[in-house]
């Protein structure tokens, strides 16, 4: 009797063992990355550059990390800041996620910061770049880059490659408001002068009767800033208005000769000037392997929202590893502070006081490779930090 009882005791053990053993992993061995970007809309092609950024990393990578199981949860906010509130809200309180990601645009990044706080929860911003995100939330890291880096750095670019006459075109919310005003800083500074001023809707801009007002006005370059996404049309109204021949060349940051779109912008296009954080044509090996799996992956040449999707999954992994899974806000936060490697941009670090991105700006112009349009950096600024934090 007792010996049989051992044996219907040892037969159930090992049958609730095989049966955990078949499970699927418990919620503490699995990490939830609540992935929040616009997949439809005016700045849909940011969504998908993140999105499949981190596809391919975790194809590289694996998804697991320290033991945990890494379960990426998307969802399309379409750059609408009360969508992204509502669900960083779900994402945080049904889903249990232990990261926000994402982020198309500033004012999305700020809907989601207090929640990030309240939740201990990280926030990675993969895209915004307004300056005063990362002070909005200590929970908040940024793998993509501020306006201030590259809009400073094309202003006195500008200055010492003889424009002294500069119309400036930018849309009109916090990116567009940090591009002009640090570009205007340093232009003026260096003795520049701004000739026309114009701002553009966010939504949908028609940039036409703008683009009129550029034209009369005759200056030497137009300084312009408009999302990821928006510069294929821009540069295609630039060409219907004939400022091509101008002799009007467009400087600015990068985002307006995004590499996702630029081969389909047209030989107006050739001859652009534009400080930024990435460039497809960046000449080092990892950045060559990383374009080519992008490529096969997804029949698209990645832009710079990429990069930043790819950097902040890297960013949590290497967390992770740093924490041996332990998924505390707190831990998380710390172990990003101050860590180094090296992207397909070039090197790059978060700074341990903003655990903001320091990275390389290059300053690029579009020409021909190939019978191709790329952005052909010729110059190089190193460890560029944020300019444009609140001063303590």
């Amino acid at each position: 009797m007792f010996n049989r009882r051992n044996m219907l005791l040892a037969a159930s053990t090992a049958v609730v063992a095989g049966l955990v053993a078949g499970a699927p992993a418990r919620a503490e061995d699995t990490v939830k990355i609540g992935l929040i970007v616009p997949m439809t809309g005016g700045q849909a092609s940011t969504g998908k550059q993140i999105d499949n950024a981190i596809k391919l990393y975790m194809q590289q990578h694996g998804d697991t990390v320290a033991g945990k199981k890494i379960e990426v949860i998307l969802k399309d906010d379409a750059a609408v800041p009360d969508n992204t509130k509502r669900l960083a809200q779900e994402l945080i309180v049904n889903d249990k996620v232990n990261f926000i990601a994402g982020f198309g645009v500033t004012p999305a990044a700020l809907a989601a910061a207090p929640l990030a706080t309240q939740g201990k929860v990280p926030e990675i911003v993969m895209a915004a770049g307004t300056s005063i995100i990362t002070e909005r939330s200590p929970y908040i890291v940024r793998t993509s880059f501020t306006l201030a880096q590259s809009s400073t750095i094309i202003a006195d670019w500008a200055v010492k490659n003889g424009i002294k006459k500069v119309a400036t075109l930018t849309s009109d919310y916090a990116p567009g408001n940090d591009a002009l005003n640090f570009f205007k800083q340093n232009f003026t500074a260096g003795g520049g002068e701004i000739v026309e001023e114009v701002k553009v809707p966010l939504a949908n801009p028609d940039f036409a009767p703008f683009l009129q007002r550029m034209k009369d006005s005759k200056p030497d370059a137009m300084f312009v800033f408009v999302p990821a996404g928006q510069g294929g049309n821009f540069m295609k109204q630039y060409a219907e208005r004939g400022l091509d021949k101008t002799g009007i060349k467009v400087i600015g940051p990068g985002d307006v000769t995004d590499d996702d779109l630029l081969n389909n912008m047209g030989d107006a296009v050739l001859g652009t000037v534009t400080a930024h954080l990435y460039s497809a044509a960046h000449p080092s090996q990892m950045n060559k392997d990383f374009v080519t799996a992008y490529k096969k992956a997804f029949n698209n040449r990645p832009g710079f929202m990429a990069v930043g999707g790819y950097d902040g999954i890297h960013l949590i992994y290497e967390a992770l590893k740093k924490t041996n899974g332990d998924t505390n806000g707190d831990k998380l936060i710390e172990a990003m502070k101050g860590m180094k490697w090296e992207s397909p941009r070039g090197p790059i670090s978060i700074d341990p006081d903003t655990r903001d991105i320091v990275q390389n700006i290059y300053i690029r112009k579009v020409e021909k490779v190939d019978g191709e349009l790329y952005n052909v950096e010729f110059a190089t600024f190193e460890a560029v930090k944020d300019s444009g934090k609140t001063k303590k």
